[in-house]
């Protein structure tokens, strides 16, 4: 359930243990390129650098003693190494600067299948909006019936929802995404007058931002990214609450997995759950913690955090995971969808014609004014739902109601599908601005 796609692989430990070995080999081969040690001792550095190679419980254990797993791995590393490369290995980086431009390296590739995934929901977003821009429906505010919507209109919604909050992240990572290299105190110090270019290097050896200048205590990038997974999240999770509901036996507009064996119930044979929707819900309910941790760990101390910096790592491990997560179950659930166009007008005529209350006021104003046509309605709509009678039997019992609308115009005012406003418009201009997903 949380770790559906392709995310968790992405984040998992041997992910991050290549990520900063990757690290390394093009901190090598940036140097080399600038100089500063043979292009065959950086060649040896790369060759070595693969995680296979690799005990993780020892580095992770030793890692727990040493206050991150970074010199452990180093050490691990210069032990594959012969002496003379070995004296060449991390030379100019401290800890973090390998640990930060590593996370930078596992989101970065954990935001491939991310992307992906909310790309194929806003896809399928896209399909339900333009087979469904004239399914009339029951619109629902405060769980309670309202007025006439569309299912296109709803679906238009969804997908304007997942394409913005993709866009951002993609967005942010574009600049937040950026190398770390200031060694022990972001000065750069061990690199002497080169730290600038070598640090602009290694962002292009590893398709990276280069930051104006270190950044170790300065985690707005980290946050920012924490703000736009915790949106996307968000934005996934809008429609899979809404599928729960239209899901509901009372309702049944919607079901999950058409032609598909999910969902069923341990102990009663007859439940198909909306599985996909409650994965959606259950990990996007989880993502405004990790972000508020990553948020929380901004306030650092001088040149390097005690104890903020390291609990960055395993919360944005898990964010990554549970949006990427939210995003692959948000995509079967959307292009998995059962759409009852029948069943939802059937309900929208169920409803009654109290439902078109406002639709009335706005025929009567033409007559009588605004307000004394909402108050004439709103008494006419009490009586009705006192009395269990129509709200068209208790409008023509109101004279001022008789004598300005007469039987057929009443009956185009409380016809649902007359009073759709502008929704067919809406989906258009939604399909219009947020197609074809970029």
């Amino acid at each position: 359930m949380f770790a559906r796609g392709g995310v968790a692989e992405q984040v998992s430990d041997r992910a991050w243990l290549q990520a900063m070995l990757d690290v390394e080999a093009a901190l090598a081969r940036t140097r080399a390129r600038e100089d500063q040690i043979p292009e065959t001792h950086a060649g040896t550095i790369a060759a070595a650098c693969q995680a296979e190679r690799f005990d993780l419980a020892a580095l992770g254990a030793q890692g727990a003693r040493t206050g991150n797993p970074v010199l452990p791995m180093v050490g691990a590393l210069r032990a594959l190494l012969p002496e003379r490369v070995a004296d060449d290995l991390h030379r100019g980086a401290t800890s973090q600067d390998i640990l930060d431009t590593a996370a930078m390296l596992v989101t970065k590739r954990a935001l491939g299948p991310i992307a992906a995934d909310a790309a194929d929901a806003a896809k399928a977003c896209v399909g339900l909006a333009e087979r469904h821009r004239n399914t009339p429906m029951l619109g629902r505010t405060l769980l309670q019936q309202a007025l006439p919507v569309t299912f296109g209109l709803k679906a238009a919604g969804w997908l304007a929802g997942i394409q913005s909050a993709r866009g951002n992240l993609l967005a942010t990572a574009q600049w937040a995404l950026a190398v770390q290299l200031g060694g022990a105190v972001g000065t750069a110090a061990a690199l002497g007058e080169d730290g600038p270019a070598v640090a602009a290097g290694l962002a292009r050896e590893l398709d990276l931002a280069e930051p104006a200048l270190p950044w170790h205590t300065e985690r707005g990038r980290v946050a920012s990214i924490a703000s736009a997974l915790s949106l996307l999240a968000g934005a996934l999770a809008k429609p899979a609450r809404d599928v729960t509901l239209l899901a509901q036996n009372e309702v049944c507009e919607v079901r999950e997995g058409a032609g598909r064996d999910e969902g069923g119930s341990s102990t009663m044979p007859h439940k198909r759950n909306p599985v996909a929707a409650v994965a959606v819900l259950a990990c996007a309910g989880r993502a405004p913690g990790l972000a508020m941790t990553l948020h929380a760990a901004m306030v650092q101390e001088h040149e390097r955090a005690a104890g903020a910096w390291q609990s960055e790592w395993e919360a944005l491990s898990d964010l990554l995971r549970l949006v990427g997560s939210a995003a692959a179950a948000a995509r079967e659930m959307l292009e998995g969808l059962d759409v009852d166009g029948e069943r939802m007008l059937s309900n929208l005529r169920a409803a009654g014609d109290l439902v078109m209350a406002e639709s009335v006021v706005s025929a009567l104003a033409e007559h009588l004014g605004w307000w004394r046509a909402q108050e004439l309605v709103h008494a006419a709509a009490r009586r009705a739902a006192e009395s269990g009678g129509t709200l068209r039997e208790a409008l023509l019992r109101a004279p001022q109601v008789a004598a300005a609308l007469g039987g057929a115009e009443l009956d185009a005012a409380l016809e649902p599908e007359s009073y759709l406003g502008a929704a067919r418009a809406f989906v258009d201009r939604a399909l219009a601005h947020y197609c074809p997903a970029g």
